[in-house]
């Protein structure tokens, strides 16, 4: 539903001008997570437009990565802070602005071809230019070369082309350079050594389905409690996190009408501090209209400041939401850990716009760290892709490379780390093909700025973030780092081998090899049993921090001894410095489930997000001190209302509950092999559904049975479990690996249930 706007004269403070007529709204995306119809955290339904366009259907294609570039740069210079504009900090790329697509065909008859294109272009068969109507021609029989070449500046260069034989989809080449050539024979050919990219694209799958005409989708919502406030002034309350427009319904009057946001109700009151606002001006006197704002805002409560020359209806909102369809799903015998999960749900939807965004009241930029735990959590919520390499692609930009991601170290190396997830979970192995040359350039740019040692610290220019910590010193050469470069370059070794670069898979491999040896050797200290902090001038700061631990131990680089070491003297040690953030309490975690200590996590995710829940979260924040009181609670970056609380990296228990308790993962890409390992974790049942690319994995465990089923296209999976007593299964065959442990074969399609004894 779109809003309907009458003529009228608006001011919004943070365009700081006057802008007449208003006629449209920028919205954008499309549907929503799917819970329970009538709790607090259902949301509409809808079909799943992020899905790609299915075979043989024709839909708009692009220069890969193109559009993901130009819808990024158009959703990230949406911020303001008080009405200013705030624009991101980092290089912003543009699209190509010139693209020659083409494809080569066999026709076994002459075929009627419709064209649809954004921008300026010509239209070539087998070379030779047409003339005329280019928006229907006839190919006649036979093999052909049809190309086309677009100029769009202002948009991403995209063509749309249905026929019976011939249809635009990624099987299409493209580039952006001009470097077609006709031989003597007349047939097209590339004598330049042109790269050509199979197309990109996204759902647009109709002509009048443009991609420059891209809008998120919304619905109307009303707040849920409504006060007059000693000024005069109206408080509403929506009830829960949200993120949209603003309504105001049957206004009549003249003069100015101003709107202040708050997550909590003291932001939305403290009109000096709240972070969002907007300002509307009736600058002649209207009767009984309505209008909506200008831009979306996240809030829960809005306060609606009105002169007494102006009179107002009603107010509502239109919540703008994305088109993501909740293939996972987890429950338990916890009432508690139930709510956790179904609010992360929440929290993440809220920040799956077009993109895996950080938070949807601050920034709404898309950061590489945050971004990549997303990606993590979607593969157990959606598994949706095309929003996964959209992030990719915007994240990475065009070459040539001239900082690093976000501008953070840590950014570029997850970035790295995520694609390599996402072939693991997807088993996509053309957009790593298609991503590889930037992966190559990127770790260029990483390589050309390490020390002597071969050791990676901040130069002029680079963000050191790892986390928002105290007494975090983050000069030098930081073992943190080290390691995910490290994991960077086996990333690198992982996806020349699939783009059959072997060269590269070899030195990839052998300069990570190199790297991992020089960390241990510099970095472990066996009196400590853990990883020190940083090296700085020469000198060992023997400082242990979590970080670095818990990311070996989760990547598998610590020997079973060290691994007990790290597990005893750093994750379950108080005297080290604790992580108060989601963001690395995500890692944490997932660390002490790979030690088999879900009975800890579980006691964790009820304290620490339960904690949130106490306090009124209906999302998860960027940040949560249990110790912070009042309003002291919301405080961040210096400022009183600073701190996101609705932030994507909250969302974790999605994937933790995904992952280590229910025990679903890709042991080969693509979920070709899988493996369920259950873990209850001290609680007495467990059920829930994890998705795959084609199916899903289902499953439920109590103390005496574990019941497994897969839909969809896998070869096998493997069933892991321990049991105090012999398991006796209704299919297939279990085998005994070592004392009290067992596994049983999947397929697909057969419900398996155990009978066992859980320790």
């Amino acid at each position: 539903m779109k809003p309907k706007f009458l003529n009228r004269i608006f001011t919004c403070i943070n365009w700081r001008s006057p802008v007449k007529g208003v006629k449209t709204l920028l919205l954008f995306l499309m549907c929503a997570v799917t819970i329970q119809v009538g709790d607090l955290y259902a949301q509409p339904r809808g079909s799943n437009l992020t899905a790609d366009a299915p075979a043989g259907q024709a839909t708009w294609i692009w220069y890969p990565g193109d559009y993901a570039v130009w819808l990024a740069n158009k959703m990230q210079n949406r911020r303001t802070e008080r009405g200013a504009f705030l624009p991101v900090f980092w290089k912003m790329d543009s699209h190509y602005v010139l693209v020659e697509f083409h494809k080569d065909i066999n026709l076994s008859h002459p075929d009627t071809i419709q064209i649809a294109v954004e921008g300026r272009y010509n239209v070539k068969i087998d070379g030779k230019a047409i003339t005329g109507n280019l928006k229907t021609i006839q190919l006649p029989k036979g093999q052909h070369r049809l190309s086309l070449k677009v100029y769009n500046q202002a948009a991403v260069p995209a063509i749309y082309v249905k026929g019976n034989q011939v249809i635009s989809d990624g099987s299409w080449q493209v580039t952006f350079e001009d470097k077609e050539w006709i031989d003597a024979s007349g047939k097209a050919s590339d004598k330049s050594g042109t790269t050509y990219e199979h197309a990109g694209y996204w759902n647009f799958n109709t002509a009048a389905n443009k991609p420059s005409a891209f809008q998120l989708q919304t619905v109307p919502a009303s707040p849920v409690k409504r006060t007059v406030l000693p000024s005069g002034s109206v408080l509403l309350d929506f009830g829960k996190e949200t993120f949209g427009f603003i309504r105001l319904k049957e206004v009549s009057g003249k003069g100015v009408v101003n709107i202040y946001y708050g997550e909590s109700k003291a932001e939305a009151l403290s009109r000096d501090s709240c972070e969002t606002l907007d300002r509307i001006e009736f600058t002649t006197p209207v009767n009984n209209f309505d209008t909506t704002t200008a831009s979306t805002k996240a809030f829960r409560y809005v306060q609606i400041d009105a002169p007494k020359a102006v009179k107002i209806g009603q107010v509502d909102m239109l919540y703008e939401y994305a088109p993501v369809t909740s293939r996972g799903a987890f429950s338990c015998s916890d009432s508690l850990i139930n709510k956790i999960w179904q609010v992360a749900a929440y929290t993440l939807h809220l920040n799956t716009r077009e993109f895996f965004i950080d938070g949807i009241k601050r920034d709404r930029w898309i950061w590489s760290g945050d971004a990549n735990q997303s990606f993590l959590m979607n593969y157990y919520l959606y598994f949706d892709q095309p929003t996964v390499k959209r992030t990719l692609y915007a994240l990475r930009g065009k070459d040539p490379v001239t900082s690093h991601i976000n501008t953070i170290m840590d950014y570029s190396f997850y970035w790295f780390m995520a694609v390599k997830d996402y072939y693991e979970y997807s088993g996509d192995a053309e957009l790593v093909k298609t991503i590889y040359p930037k992966m190559q350039t990127l770790m260029r740019y990483c390589l050309s700025r390490t020390d002597k040692d071969g050791f990676m610290e901040g130069l002029s220019g680079d963000w050191v973030f790892i986390d928002w910590a105290d007494h975090l010193t983050k000069k030098g050469a930081l073992s943190f780092e080290q390691l995910l470069f490290c994991q960077s370059l086996e990333t690198m070794a992982i996806c020349a081998n699939v783009c059959g670069d072997k060269a590269g898979a070899k030195k990839y491999q052998n300069l990570a090899s190199q790297l991992k040896a020089k960390l241990f050797s510099v970095f472990w200290d066996s009196e400590r049993h853990a990883f020190i902090h940083r090296i700085f001038k020469g000198k060992k700061d023997e400082a242990v921090f979590r970080y670095t631990n818990m990311f070996a131990l989760l990547l598998g680089y610590l020997s079973p001894v060290q691994r007990k070491e790290v597990i005893t003297h750093v994750l379950l040690n108080n005297q080290v410095q604790a992580i108060h953030t989601p963001y690395m309490r995500f890692y944490e975690l997932a660390a002490l489930c790979v030690a088999d200590s879900q009975k800890v996590v579980t006691r964790e995710i009820k304290s620490y997000w339960g904690g949130m829940l106490q306090k009124g979260a209906t999302s998860f924040w960027e940040e949560y001190d249990p110790a912070a009181k009042g309003d002291a609670q919301y405080a961040m970056y210096g400022r009183p209302f600073g701190k996101s609380l609705c932030h994507a990296w909250g969302a974790s228990p999605i994937y933790l509950l995904g992952k280590y308790y229910l025990g679903v993962q890709p042991t080969s890409p693509g979920y070709k092999t899988y493996e369920v390992k259950p873990a209850l974790g001290g609680l007495k049942w467990i059920k829930g559904s994890v998705p795959f690319a084609k199916g899903d994995i289902q499953i439920y465990c109590d103390q005496k049975q574990i019941k497994v089923k897969t839909t969809g296209q896998t070869e096998k999976g493997t069933l892991i479990f321990h049991s105090r007593t012999q398991p006796r299964t209704n299919l297939g065959t279990i085998k005994q690996t070592s004392e009290q442990a067992y596994t049983l074969e999947l397929h697909t399609g057969q419900q398996y249930v155990v009978n066992y004894e859980a320790i």
